[in-house]
């Protein structure tokens, strides 16, 4: 609702956007891929993991038959029943991790969702805590007089305009782990084959690593935003003794800082997951 006061309004919209995509936030990270944006864009991930799940099959083979001929000395040595059992026992976990990667991935996918559930619920928040302008500030802004709202107007302008983007870095960081989840999922099939040759299983290790830091994302960033919750619930301290642009500079100026530890930390969740897990 307008307050009639420009000045007010805009930081009031710049705190709505930031409090609409915090709450987005903490919609988007308790959705599974299954379930996000309707399921339409995982439907269109299906096909693409099925359709490439033939060439998966093809490189399995492939990846197989090149490992036993780098891994064995002699044609004789794979005529050992132990050998020959182990090399069987490969191919076959091999073909299952193919055909049946789909389900082992959101089966890994769904233990760091109840991860994330532990979290919250250990926390006790479910949502995030809602930035609003003190009443203080506003009536102060309300009692300033044209030529005095004049620095107010430059001080709101770009406050709200710094608001506004780390708004959309933050959501945008959300959706990019939703997308990489959907990349993984599609070519899953090609990465996973290279389990059937002993020199190439590196190529799936990395790969169920690199998915497994992905999912985890997801953790690190409720854990920031539980940590920014609670940190928001001290909100920055108004100077009540102050000029009006005064109060408004350190006020918003605080906020930014604040706003500026929870973008920063989810924008590098990913490199946190990697660090903690050696990749």
């Amino acid at each position: 609702m307008s307050s009639g006061n420009w000045i007010i309004d805009n930081l009031n919209n710049a705190l709505n956007t930031w409090n609409s995509k915090l709450a987005e936030i903490w919609n988007l990270i308790t959705q599974s891929p299954e379930t996000f944006k309707g399921g339409a864009i995982w439907n269109v991930i299906l096909n693409i993991h099925n359709a490439i799940q033939g060439i998966g099959l093809g490189l399995l083979v492939l990846f197989f038959v090149v490992g036993v001929m780098k891994t064995m000395g002699s044609f004789t040595e794979i005529k050992r029943p132990e050998v020959a059992f182990k090399v069987f026992i490969r191919f076959a976990l091999a073909k299952a991790a193919v055909t049946h990667g789909l389900e082992l991935m959101m089966a890994l996918f769904r233990i760091v969702q109840g991860v994330m559930s532990t979290i919250m619920g250990a926390a006790g928040i479910g949502g995030g805590t809602p930035t609003i302008l003190p009443d203080e500030i506003a009536d102060a802004i309300q009692s300033c007089g044209f030529f005095e709202s004049i620095p107010l107007w430059a001080v709101t302008l770009i406050g709200g305009l710094f608001i506004l983007v780390l708004s959309f870095i933050m959501i945008m960081s959300v959706y990019g782990r939703f997308f990489r989840l959907y990349l993984y999922t599609a070519i899953a099939p090609v990465p996973l084959s290279a389990f059937a040759g002993e020199p190439s299983q590196s190529v799936g290790v990395s790969f169920i690593k690199s998915y497994s830091a992905v999912c985890l994302e997801g953790a690190i960033i409720v854990l920031a935003c539980v940590i920014f919750s609670v940190f928001a619930s001290n909100p920055p301290v108004v100077l009540t003794g102050a000029s009006a642009v005064s109060m408004v500079w350190a006020y918003v100026g605080e906020l930014i800082f604040n706003m500026l530890v929870l973008v920063g930390t989810v924008k590098m969740a990913d490199r946190v997951v990697r660090e903690m897990m050696g990749l």
